[in-house]
């Protein structure tokens, strides 16, 4: 069953969306100067409200953060009472190993070399990640962008890693590609932001059409 992570979420009416849907992740960004960055407090408030709504066995709740002070990750982790750190910047192993809760690591995906050197490049970054107990994330690398990019990346390359490894598909997933995508790669889980967007808001409608997707992908009813 492949896993569904919404992220990016601001609104109540959207955290509820995805609650609905069946997301088994819940993301909300702290990265400062990001579109979808959320006070702390505003993200307390919108994650209690999804435990309420939620049953025990509901959807697990991860903070996204690039480049920051680890003190400041640990303290919104234990604020917001997180499940999960997402790190979408350049922290190294040592700093991964000092959050409070288990992590989520992004792997850029340079996709434009050589096809096996580019395999060989994020295998080993994937191993390097799950070496440490952390959830790899793969992600289209574009120069200068921190977290996603809504992009995709040729996902052949996924699939070489989904033999070895489980991790997160992201980068420019859609309700209209994310069923090839998870037939093609056979990800852990599958990641979403700007795919469910219209106008740059959430949109419920195409949060459940992506649910959906992945579900008939799985052969789920």
């Amino acid at each position: 069953m492949t896993r569904l992570k919404i992220c990016g979420l601001r609104e109540t009416d959207h955290v509820r969306a995805a609650v609905a849907a069946g997301a088994d992740l819940l993301g909300f960004n702290f990265v400062p100067g990001v579109r979808r960055q959320l006070a702390r407090d505003r993200a307390r408030e919108l994650i209690q409200q999804c435990r309420q709504q939620s049953e025990a066995c509901g959807p697990r709740v991860v903070g996204l953060f690039a480049n920051q002070p680890l003190d400041d990750v640990n303290d919104t982790v234990r604020h917001c009472r997180l499940d999960m750190a997402q790190l979408c910047g350049d922290e190294p192993p040592e700093y991964w190993q000092q959050v409070e809760v288990p992590v989520i690591k992004q792997v850029k995906v340079h996709d434009m070399g050589h096809y096996n050197a580019v395999v060989s490049e994020v295998l080993s970054s994937v191993e390097a990640v799950v070496s440490h107990d952390c959830v790899a994330l793969l992600d289209k690398h574009r120069e200068g962008s921190l977290g996603g990019t809504g992009h995709t990346f040729d996902w052949s390359i996924a699939a070489e890693v989904a033999e070895c490894y489980e991790f997160l598909l992201a980068g420019g997933l859609t309700p209209e590609n994310v069923g090839q995508a998870v037939s093609v790669a056979s990800p852990w889980g599958v990641d979403v932001s700007s795919g469910i967007e219209t106008d740059g808001a959430k949109d419920p409608a195409k949060i459940a059409r992506f649910a959906e997707a992945v579900r008939d992908a799985d052969g789920r009813p």
